[in-house]
């Protein structure tokens, strides 16, 4: 099977955009923190969106169709699932008061995180797949090779999809993330001053140098990346359980889209207020994928238009029926 790690010419051009991205970001752009507009935001969000459909079709033009739609498949799963995450950012940038000069600055150092506790989750996750496979064995009249460890996420991920579908967003309100792991872990190492500093993450008071609330909000925002990603890893190793560099191109490129349209929901939350029912669909849907794939293949091409259809469905419906708030 072709794998994109046979194209080193792939490779390097992700790597080179990617990283010519971020500095452009940081170093040029946004060197001076700013409130971001309704419209840079949508700028932003068009930028990514494009960066990664033509990264796509370079995939189609040189790896084929398959390869493509592992890689759509993968793509708008993340972006989806990550949409959820996003709705804690808003909260906790709320509970903590983050000027919204500063909050650009937070979620960038929040995907640098990211870029690298997703490659770790996923190669390492990539590898233990290939150690993970039964003997094989006579099922239902068929012979089948069954891996405990996909059939494992895929419970989990029937479990978090009906979480999801159930859970309530005032219990999210009422969280208080002063007592969160990242709040914790910060605390804990580091002395803690109770003002901000504008939008530094260290500051010097009475000659001691203390972590700002910012630092803390940072390592709230990473620690609850990690704890999604315990349900967004293995919903896309559904799509492409072989291949790490299609999943881990995939996954950062619909990552560095997040933080303008962070911007964008956190002004139409109303278009996604049943986002959740969409999503939770999409969890089982993918886990109840990865526990019959011993028995039956779902094309990726239907994994795509699931996904997809879910998504448009439950945006559909946020805006016919708007809840009262």
């Amino acid at each position: 099977m072709d794998h994109l790690i046979d194209h080193p010419g792939i490779i390097s051009a992700f790597t080179i955009t990617i990283i010519a991205m971020l500095v452009l970001d940081l170093g040029v752009l946004n060197k001076k923190g700013h409130v971001i507009s309704n419209r840079e935001a949508a700028i932003w969000s068009v930028i990514w969106i494009s960066l990664a459909m033509g990264f796509s079709g370079i995939i189609y033009h040189y790896m084929g169709a398959e390869k493509f739609m592992q890689f759509q498949g993968a793509y708008w799963i993340e972006k989806a699932l990550s949409v959820d995450n996003l709705f804690v950012f808003i909260l906790v940038f709320g509970y903590f008061n983050v000027a919204k000069e500063a909050q650009h600055k937070v979620l960038f150092w929040g995907v640098i995180g990211a870029l690298v506790f997703r490659a770790i989750f996923i190669f390492a996750g990539v590898w233990l797949l290939n150690y993970t496979y039964l003997p094989e064995m006579e099922l239902f009249g068929k012979l089948v090779e069954i891996n405990y460890l996909l059939t494992l996420f895929g419970i989990i991920l029937i479990v978090a999809g009906i979480k999801s579908a159930l859970s309530q967003e005032e219990d999210e309100g009422s969280k208080d993330f002063s007592k969160s792991a990242g709040s914790k872990f910060v605390h804990k190492f580091f002395k803690v001053s109770p003002n901000f500093d504008g939008d530094k993450f260290f500051t010097i008071q009475n000659g001691i140098k203390m972590a700002t609330p910012l630092f803390v909000v940072v390592a709230i925002v990473e620690f609850t990346d990690l704890l999604f990603a315990i349900d967004s890893i293995p919903a896309i190793f559904a799509i492409a359980p072989d291949d790490p560099f299609i999943l881990y191109t995939s996954n950062i490129f619909a990552i560095l889209g997040l933080r303008s349209l962070y911007f964008l929901l956190a002004n139409f939350m109303y278009m996604f207020s049943k986002l959740k029912y969409g999503l939770g669909f999409i969890l089982a849907f993918i886990g109840t994928k990865m526990i019959i794939a011993p028995f039956y293949h779902v094309p990726t091409s239907l994994s795509l238009s699931v996904v997809g259809g879910a998504l448009i469905l439950s945006v559909i419906a946020s805006l016919l029926f708007p809840d009262k708030d």
